[in-house]
């Protein structure tokens, strides 16, 4: 006899309850899923879900378990019963929403901090004829910054140098200090698609040219579409990566380009402070970028930012 819907879901929470107490169910191996945050339409609730595939339907965490949270940062707090619990959501089949029906949102929202990393691809050094860092160089934006992976990138009346950057971005699941570095992709839950977007004039002339301004205004961080799980990922660092600006494109690189991979960059931050479940990393950009055209060329309104990486997906962001 077929369940309804709500019945099968409930019967599947409370399959959900009892297999995150045993042993066996622990282990992580083979958790290849593509977590997301969402709206329902007419619903400003944020919700956690799985999609079936690339802009599949979403299975609806909540419905599948009530107990389960509302937010990413909340899911990941949970460790491996909130990762697993989805894993059994996903392969549940129940509990489905189709894309029309949701709008998705960033897949991390209010993170702890978003760790970001200059001059970290070889061809964007080799652009602008700067030396290679022999460590990390570290900046950060504010997390008011994060926008959906298809919100409207907000032009400033400050800045007049408004400038695109796609960027591998992943997001850290538990908590750690002093990572070593062989331990350090244990602490990583999966990776998504960033654009850091720079107003060159505050991030070069201004400020004292300190970074921070010329990155954090509001929207200046589109993430997304999906938080894709590290199992979903082949190799996070031989990944195409592109930018395209109405159409043209404007970055393609690989991530092969990165000098400090994923693995290095835990490690080194690590040491400096306490990472927590849900903080951000962008991990710098290919070349390409407008600052370094000539002449430079900036956006501007009514422009159409797309960024793409291989088997994460792509964000659109209209420049308002």
């Amino acid at each position: 006899m077929r369940l309804p819907l709500r019945s099968s879901c409930i019967f599947r929470s409370l399959l959900c309850l009892s297999q995150t107490t045993t042993p066996q169910s622990r282990g992580l191996s083979g958790a290849a899923m593509r977590l997301v945050q969402f709206h329902r339409h007419g619903d400003g609730g944020i919700r956690v879900g799985v999609e079936q595939g690339e802009g599949l339907g979403v299975v609806d965490l909540k419905a599948f378990d009530p107990s389960m949270p509302s937010t990413m940062r909340e899911l990941l707090e949970l460790g491996d019963k909130g990762l697993e619990c989805a894993q059994r959501a996903l392969a549940s089949g129940q509990c489905v929403l189709e894309r029309p029906d949701i709008r998705l949102l960033s897949p991390v929202l209010a993170p702890e901090k978003v760790v970001c990393v200059g001059m970290n691809y070889r061809d964007h050094c080799l652009e602008q004829n700067a030396p290679i860092p022999k460590e990390p160089i570290i900046f950060s934006k504010f997390p008011s910054a994060i926008t959906g992976p298809y919100d409207d990138i907000t032009l400033p009346p400050e800045s007049q140098e408004v400038d695109w950057e796609v960027e591998l971005a992943f997001v850290i699941r538990r908590r750690g200090k002093h990572i070593k570095e062989e331990d350090a992709l244990s602490y990583v839950a999966g990776f998504t698609v960033a654009n850091d977007v720079s107003a060159r004039d505050w991030q070069m002339k201004r400020n004292g040219k300190q970074w921070l301004l010329g990155k954090t205004f509001d929207s200046f961080c589109p993430l997304g579409p999906a938080l894709v799980t590290t199992d979903a990922v082949n190799d996070p660092h031989n990944l195409g990566i592109r930018c395209l600006v109405n159409g043209d494109t404007v970055q393609s690189s690989n991530t092969d380009q990165m000098i400090f991979k994923t693995a290095a960059l835990v490690a080194w931050v690590s040491k400096f402070v306490t990472l927590s479940p849900g903080d951000v990393f962008l991990t710098g950009t290919p070349p390409g970028v407008g600052v370094f055209r000539t002449p430079p060329v900036f956006l501007k309104k009514g422009d159409v930012v797309e960024c793409q990486i291989d088997q994460l997906g792509s964000i659109v962001n209209k420049v308002v």
